[in-house]
């Protein structure tokens, strides 16, 4: 595959399968000095994961990663400081697959030859023959989407450092709609729902609050734990505590389940979703995500212009469009209403509108970049569905019985925020490269 691989400076390749032996994320650029720990790579995971609620799947996969090369195993000279930080060598992080039972891989067995609508089954078969990884997707399911996670956070929190904040939300699920907020008031929420879910995951509390698993550990002794771990996935989910609608509200002034900046919303959007599965079926939605902080001039002209580098999004699974700014809605406005006037104040520019979503000829003006995902309802349903037998092209009918979320929406929203931070870090290597040789 030759697919797997982005990014001019800051580098990310990715490998794995849902059900290979794990996933894995391959990142060069990474400054050397950046203090990592599995905890905090960890707390964005959890975000994307399977949970327990009602919008998710029943896979139980833990997603727990591995810091495997890249950084100080131990200060290189006594009392340097230094120990678990970067090093400037390829990082790596590994993250096993510990969910991955032979009753689940038997499910697809029993259904490979007759590819799922919706995925990728019959084009991966005819592009990879028979020894096409079919179980569970390989790396065409959305599993795979966990190393974008793992590599975009640690871009994230090298723009933090820059003074450049990324964060995403759902915006819509089953035709149920948030309303537009003040970006400041959907960043706190977007924040304050990480908190919960942080403090709401028995895997979080378990392996890494409570020091099971250490920065101190060799990955050997890590992996020793892990292997424990997958025998004890259902004692500790188990652990996980009861979730209170109303409490979670009054603590943390989010919705239990949904990231969507307004609660009423929320629900309304998980009412909507429960009544289409209960009848078999998935929904879809919107995801939407803003930078704040990008410098004026940040991306480059023509093949590389920064909004058509976010547009690689479509390479996220279940996202079929993307649009910047006010995207398809330009079509219906006219120049005047569409452009975004600007004036001085203050010695500052500032724009009457953001239309364009903070891009103009593929460079940051300086506003918040706004950039919004279209995601299909999920293909696996339980409804029957006509297919093929793709080795004897007999028409056959099909009806899912492979593990399934009502919606994938609520679980995109941290690929992309973690997505579009690894686009801004790339340009920002060579953006701040520019502006160094031009002080010269």
């Amino acid at each position: 595959m030759i697919g797997c691989h982005i990014g001019r400076i800051f580098q990310v390749t990715v490998a794995g399968g849902s059900y290979q032996e794990g996933l894995t994320s391959i990142l060069q650029g990474v400054p050397p000095g950046l203090l990592l720990t599995e905890q905090e790579i960890y707390g964005d995971l959890l975000l994307r994961k399977p949970g327990a609620d009602e919008l998710s799947s029943p896979r139980k996969e833990p997603d727990l990663p591995i810091l495997y090369s890249g950084f100080n195993s131990a200060d290189t000279i006594e009392g340097a400081g230094n120990k678990n930080h970067t090093n400037g060598t390829p990082l790596v992080v590994l993250i096993p697959n510990l969910d991955r039972h032979f009753i689940h891989i038997k499910q697809y067995q029993d259904t490979n030859r007759t590819p799922r609508p919706g995925h990728a089954s019959y084009a991966s078969f005819a592009k990879y023959g028979p020894n096409d990884d079919a179980i569970g997707a390989g790396i065409f399911s959305g599993r795979y989407t966990s190393t974008i996670v793992a590599a975009g956070y640690i871009a994230k929190k090298i723009l933090k450092r820059c003074g450049i904040e990324v964060f995403s939300y759902v915006k819509e699920i089953a035709g149920v709609r948030c309303p537009d907020m003040p970006l400041d008031q959907t960043f706190a929420y977007t924040e304050n729902y990480k908190k919960m879910r942080h403090d709401y995951d028995p895997f979080y509390q378990e392996v890494y609050v409570k020091g099971r698993v250490t920065m101190d550990m060799r990955f050997l002794e890590k992996a020793a734990v892990f292997a424990q771990i997958e025998k004890e996935i259902d004692p500790i989910r188990d652990k996980a505590p009861k979730i209170n609608a109303a409490g979670i509200r009054d603590k943390y002034g989010v919705h239990e389940v949904v990231n969507a900046p307004d609660i009423e919303a929320a629900r309304a959007m998980v009412d909507a979703c429960n009544k289409i599965s209960a009848t078999g079926d998935s929904a879809g939605g919107l995801v939407e995500v803003v930078v704040t902080g990008a410098p004026a001039g940040l991306g480059e002209p023509v093949f590389y212009k920064l909004d058509a580098e976010l547009g690689k999004m479509l390479g996220i699974g279940a996202v079929k469009a993307v649009e910047v700014g006010a995207g398809m809605a330009v079509k219906d406005m006219t120049g005047y209403e569409n452009n975004d006037q600007m004036h001085a104040e203050n010695g500052q520019v500032v724009f009457d509108s953001n239309n364009a979503g903070g891009i103009t000829g593929g460079l940051a003006t300086g506003q918040p970049i706004v950039v919004r995902l279209a995601i299909k309802p999920t293909p696996t349903i339980d409804k029957p569905q006509h297919t093929i037998d793709k080795y004897t092209l007999e028409n056959k009918d099909l009806a899912a019985i492979t593990r399934r979320d009502p919606t994938i929406t609520s679980r995109i929203w941290p690929v992309a925020e973690n997505y579009t931070a690894m686009v801004i870090l790339d340009h920002l290597i060579a953006h701040y490269g520019y502006q160094a040789l031009m002080q010269k």
